[in-house]
């Protein structure tokens, strides 16, 4: 079968990242794949050539879309005569979906990364992109993924076909994200930190929709309670360059307890370091961090968004959307725990991932899903 996968781009990101450990674990005897960014290549296009899969991108650029553009990846679809069409993101749902319409697909699937539509969090250009892919649900695609419950009840509130929508998580490496006394070692003496030192991470990309500035908040109370913990932030902007961040941990008074990593390639080693891993975000839909970490051995305190307390289950601690006083009471809790708790709670974080959301067992759910989208075509 032959599976062409339209995304809007490849720079490092979560929806980004799970396409990537789709690509690297499908049965290549069974599905053979094709990747088309709309914008540009990024920094995965190399990682995915790696793999032997063809990637190529459309060049389009941001706003409206051009239509020389958009009649070129049609005249690439029907070139590449796919079985099924695989879209991730809006823009690619909206774009890549009509695409493969117009160059005679039936079998088009969309993919759903998001949960959080909020006016102030999310771009007018995005929502009018979403009421777009609403209204088109009906006819457009056969099956809408979505990675979470919660951005699959969002999206049908927005008018979304909910008779299409199938939910698939995330899925974990077990064997790149582990326990690693020696990554967790090195990490620190980079930092200049202790091994007991106790550590906060949060890791993604600088976004509003993370709250890196609530972060900061909660770390302020922390650093009161445990004026001897530290944070470490990584990810992309999330840097000493980054002038909102950097004044957000001054006013919080935990500047030089606090480590701005930027983009990192070493995320397996990060997760290991830390010993408890926090998200303060205001939205999200299934948020990788939260697994990594888990599966490292990390415990997670997390706000009520998206599939984060589903994720977290009874292996960490939830505190509502904006409340960082009950986040830093939360990191607190965990952080003093006894050591004979903390390795129970590693325990039972790394083994909730391990039952449900392992990647060899995710990926067999997607192909499924193809499965399924070719023969609901036919």
């Amino acid at each position: 079968m032959k599976i062409l996968y339209v995304i809007t781009g490849l720079a490092t990101g979560g929806a980004e990242m799970m396409l990537l450990k789709v690509l690297g674990r499908l049965d290549r005897q069974r599905f053979s794949p094709h990747v088309i960014s709309l914008t540009s290549l990024g920094e995965l296009a190399p990682r995915i050539a790696a793999l032997g899969i063809p990637v190529e991108a459309v060049g389009m650029k941001p706003g409206v879309p051009n239509l020389l553009d958009f009649f070129r990846l049609v005249r690439k679809l029907k070139r590449l005569n796919p079985d099924v069409v695989h879209t991730w993101m809006y823009h690619a749902d909206l774009l890549g979906g009509l695409a493969a319409r117009l160059a005679g697909v039936s079998a088009v699937g969309w993919c759903i990364r998001n949960s959080n539509l909020d006016k102030d969090k999310t771009k007018f250009s995005t929502r009018a992109v979403v009421r777009l892919c609403a209204l088109t649900s009906k006819w457009v695609p056969l099956r809408i993924l979505s990675c979470s419950e919660q951005a699959r009840q969002v999206h049908v509130v927005c008018g979304y076909a909910a008779e299409k929508m199938v939910v698939v998580p995330n899925g974990f490496d077990l064997t790149r994200f582990k326990p690693d006394e020696d990554a967790r070692k090195r990490i620190r003496t980079e930092l200049g930190i202790e091994v007991d030192t106790p550590l906060v991470g949060l890791i993604g990309r600088f976004d509003p929709q993370k709250n890196q500035a609530g972060f900061f908040e909660a770390a302020g109370v922390l650093h009161r309670r445990m004026p001897h913990a530290h944070f470490v932030l990584a990810g992309q902007g999330i840097d000493v360059s980054n002038a909102a961040l950097m004044q957000a941990a001054a006013r919080a008074g935990v500047l030089a307890k606090s480590h701005l990593l930027g983009l990192r390639n070493d995320i397996p080693a990060l997760m290991a370091a830390v010993d408890v891993l926090a998200s303060s975000s205001y939205g999200e839909a299934f948020p990788n961090v939260l697994g990594e970490a888990m599966a490292c051995g990390v415990p997670c305190v997390v706000t009520d968004v998206g599939d984060s307390a589903y994720i977290v289950g009874d292996t960490g601690r939830v505190v509502a959307s904006g409340d960082m006083y009950g986040l830093a009471a939360a990191l607190e809790e965990l952080l003093a725990l006894h050591l004979s708790e903390k390795a129970t709670l590693s325990e039972r974080a790394r083994a909730r991932v391990a039952e449900h959301f392992e990647i060899g067992g995710v990926v067999r759910q997607y192909e499924d899903f193809y499965e399924s989208l070719l023969a609901n075509a036919r």
